[in-house]
């Protein structure tokens, strides 16, 4: 084998290695200590492979025996990955214990398990899930939130719907964490996490974040016709009903609060295009603002500034005229 050759298998064992030691020690059963014998069993194999490609021509039957018993634990570890599946069925943190569900009759949508905690800390709190309903004919805007929480690259994306009685429900994807479990983004690649839609009131899921979580929460008006917000609406409702039915592991890159939201949206609003926005989703609001989704009458900036609602709600509290007192100062600095 030439250089290159040796260089590009190396490279590719490496990569193997990388992958394996990180999966075991996320997800591998049997405890801390189990889980090092296991991480150390895939060391051991991955670097006698390194060491056989390149003392190959010297030692070449024992380098067979080596990628054979490498190609055995290949596939071992492939079949237990395989084997990790997604459940609804775990202990469940109170924020997440409840699956999303909806009726649709007509116009008018009755949810099931929106969730409208009082939030004193983010450990203190008050419970509470309610049914819904919800007439589409009255449906008059979609916001977008972001709220940020690890630097300006990195936001949680959230999308409100306002109603003519002046409701608002905000749609979240989430990770559906144990008790037990934090948020991780390596973990997101590495199936420890189940998905989630959460359906939620905004004196909730916005307030809970500016205030004891101490983000950075930014409210945005979306440019979005009538018919387009009514169907987003109902593709939130179908897949969290999918959800329900069938779980899903939540993934970093791949299916996160970002882009399942730009899979919902792209068939309503054809031609949107992939953009690493989507990935790095503090950047979203360029991403809008480019594509039109954002009142491009103004700068940017000056939508930046007037959709910063951080202070205002978490100086609300978590009040039933939530929604109102977040878009007082901007309606007013609108007009």
């Amino acid at each position: 084998m030439s250089f290159i050759t040796h260089s590009l298998l190396s490279l590719a064992l490496l990569l193997a290695l990388a992958w394996g030691l990180a999966a075991l020690w996320i997800q591998a059963p049997g405890g801390h200590g189990l889980r090092l014998v296991w991480m150390g069993l895939w060391a051991a194999n991955a670097l006698a492979c390194l060491a056989a490609v390149w003392l190959q021509p010297r030692y070449a039957t024992p380098a067979r025996w080596v990628f054979a018993v490498a190609a055995v634990a290949a596939v071992a570890l492939a079949a237990w990955w395989i084997s990790l599946t997604p459940s609804n069925q775990r202990n469940w943190a109170d924020d997440v214990a409840r699956s999303l569900r909806g009726e649709v009759h007509g116009a008018v949508v009755t949810l099931h398990n929106v969730r409208n905690f009082d939030w004193r800390s983010d450990t203190d709190y008050t419970a509470r899930w309610q049914e819904a309903s919800y007439d589409l004919e009255t449906l008059q805007s979609v916001d977008m939130a972001l709220s940020y929480w690890m630097g300006p690259a990195i936001a949680h994306t959230l999308v409100s719907f306002g109603f003519a009685d002046g409701r608002h429900l905000v749609f979240s994807v989430e990770i559906r964490k144990e008790r037990h479990e934090s948020f991780s983004a390596v973990g997101g690649f590495f199936k420890q996490f189940e998905r989630s839609i959460i359906a939620a009131e905004e004196r909730d899921i916005l307030y809970v974040r500016a205030g004891p979580r101490g983000e950075q929460v930014f409210l945005y008006p979306i440019q979005m016709p009538l018919a387009a917000m009514r169907r987003l609406f109902l593709a939130y409702v179908d897949n969290a009903n999918r959800l329900a039915d069938s779980p899903k592991f939540y993934n970093t890159l791949t299916a996160n609060c970002t882009t399942l939201v730009y899979d919902m949206v792209r068939p309503i609003v054809p031609g949107l295009p992939m953009d690493i926005r989507l990935i790095v989703s503090g950047y979203l609001p360029e991403y809008l603002y480019r594509h039109h989704g954002l009142d491009t009458r103004q700068p940017l900036h000056t939508l930046r500034a007037q959709a910063d609602i951080t202070q205002r709600a978490a100086q609300a509290g978590p009040v039933a005229d939530f929604s109102a007192r977040i878009r007082a100062t901007a309606q007013q600095t609108t007009r």
